[in-house]
């Protein structure tokens, strides 16, 4: 099967396969497929770029174990608290009739008076303990509310830059002898520039760099920049230079490059098909 013929089946197996949700048989067809034809491995490459910078985003944070721990103690003894102060507001009950008359009546309420006492000075105790494990268990759970809050923000603006990244006019995956992809380019027509990715592991000599050819029919080729060396950079370029260019190539030059008339001094690395996809 060609997919390049189905570009939107295309898109979304290349999705799938970037996500790891393409599994089994179809994930190995897949590949097969991406071996096989240039459209499908730079579609699979394309995303598998897109998907690498979401491993950027903050990981959710998870509470430790202790600490709901100590949250649920802490209602348990405010549902405590207030049992307690419940019973306290609740009329007393009638003390038993004491046969000694009123010397043993005035016994028994200093008695109950000082239990009292002490009751109520050990409440107020327990209860401004735990009124104040409470607040710094709050101020924990405000602090980690507002970390997941500052995290959420973080991944919408990330999700925002993503759907705001340039629109791709043209694709190319340019491969070394072995047939291994070694530079991934793109073109965005709105900002008129090349994207180029280095997927390989290959690293240029200090004294050399790499040179972008495009590869007209019929014509020689021409420059379209010398390459840094960052994984990640880009060249200016307008759509008119890539309209008639069927393929792509990097040769090794002296530092700096060569004068795009003189054409490729040194050895063509890489190559591969140059790609228009709809946008």
């Amino acid at each position: 099967m060609n997919l390049s013929r189905h570009p939107e089946l295309l898109d979304r197996l290349a999705a799938a396969y970037a996500l790891g949700t393409l599994r089994g048989r179809a994930r190995r067809r897949f590949e097969a497929m991406a071996r096989e034809q240039a459209p499908v491995r730079a579609a699979a490459l394309l995303w598998e770029s897109r998907v690498a910078s979401f491993n950027e985003l903050p990981q959710p944070q998870t509470p430790a174990p202790a600490v709901w721990t100590r949250i649920d103690n802490l209602l348990a003894a405010e549902r405590e608290q207030a049992a307690m102060q419940a019973a306290r507001t609740t009329p007393a009950a009638t003390p038993p009739p004491n046969p000694r008359g009123w010397l043993g009546s005035l016994a028994w309420w200093r008695g109950a008076g000082v239990a009292g006492a002490v009751a109520t000075v050990a409440a107020l105790a327990v209860s401004l303990g735990l009124q104040n494990e409470l607040g710094q268990e709050r101020t924990r759970a405000n602090g980690l509310q507002a970390e997941l809050q500052t995290q959420t923000t973080q991944v919408a603006q990330l999700q925002a830059e993503l759907q705001a990244r340039p629109r791709i006019e043209y694709v190319a995956v340019l491969n070394d002898q072995q047939a291994s992809a070694a530079l991934l380019v793109t073109f965005d027509p709105e900002g008129q520039r090349l994207n180029l990715q280095r997927v390989g592991g290959f690293q240029e000599a200090a004294d050399r760099s790499l040179q972008l050819w495009a590869l007209p029919p019929g014509a020689a080729p021409r420059s379209l920049g010398v390459l840094t060396r960052e994984r990640l950079l880009q060249l200016a370029a307008d759509a008119a230079a890539l309209r008639e260019t069927p393929a792509l190539a990097v040769s090794l030059e002296p530092l700096g490059g060569v004068p795009s008339e003189t054409g490729p001094t040194g050895p063509v690395l890489f190559q591969g098909a140059l790609i228009r996809k709809q946008i």
